[in-house]
């Protein structure tokens, strides 16, 4: 059924997040609406459970997909869109250092109902600053015997010149 169909799905393409202290299935995340010929490529169906949700190893599965969209795959575009509505998605997106570019008005048709949908951007030339930033975020010194962090990534990320 559903599971079956998402594990044969090139776009999207489903990627499963495994929390390394536990080993267990922590989230899943997408890569979606995959344009090779332009570069261009979408995160989508975030779920992050609660072994993650909200921790370093969210921020790191972000940071792995940076990497493989910009560093393996060279796009030069990295996509984040949610309802407008949405505030918990945009915050992460404005945290992960994605630039809010504006809302597509009634874009889509969502239960019956019109949804505008906030689009936000992470582009090839962002990167090198913005890779920095997030090694610097998740170098073990930055966190304290607890697992909390020390410095927020807001933090480095303007250090490095990374800001939205």
């Amino acid at each position: 059924p559903w599971l079956d169909k998402a594990e044969a799905s090139e776009d999207p393409l489903f990627f499963t997040v495994i929390d390394k202290a536990s080993g267990k299935v922590a989230g899943r995340q997408t890569l979606m609406r995959i344009d090779p010929t332009y570069g261009v490529i979408e995160i989508g169906n975030i779920y992050w459970g609660p072994l993650i949700s909200r921790k370093p190893a969210a921020t790191e599965a972000q940071f792995l997909f940076m990497k493989y969209i910009f560093d393996e795959l060279g796009y030069r575009r990295y996509e984040w869109k949610c309802n407008n509505r949405n505030e918990p998605s945009k915050r992460a997106a404005e945290r992960f250092g994605f630039k809010f570019e504006g809302i597509f008005r009634q874009h889509l048709v969502v239960k019956g109902e019109n949804r505008d949908t906030a689009w936000y951007s992470i582009i090839d030339k962002e990167w090198p600053a913005l890779r920095s930033a997030y090694e610097a975020w998740l170098d073990p010194g930055n966190f304290d015997g607890d697992g909390q962090q020390k410095r927020r990534l807001e933090d480095f990320r303007a250090e490095f010149g990374a800001c939205p």
